[in-house]
C-alpha cells in the first residue's frame, strides 16, 4: 500500500504516472494515425490482382 500512496501523493510519483500515461496516449495515437494513413494510401493505390491457380 505504500507504494500506491507514494504514488499519487509524492513529486516523483505524479511525475512517473503522468510519464506513464502520456506514453500510452501517443502510443495509441500513433497507431491509429499509421492505420488511417495505410487505409488511406491503400484507397488511393490499390494493390494490383495477384494471379490465381485456377486457369
Amino acid at each position: 500500500m505504500k507504494l500506491f500512496a507514494d504514488l499519487f501523493t509524492t513529486d516523483y510519483g505524479l511525475v512517473a504516472l503522468a510519464f506513464t500515461l502520456v506514453s500510452l496516449a501517443l502510443a495509441v495515437g500513433m497507431r491509429l494515425f499509421i492505420l488511417k494513413k495505410m487505409r488511406e494510401s491503400e484507397v488511393e493505390q490499390p494493390l494490383p490482382n495477384t494471379p490465381t491457380d485456377k486457369e
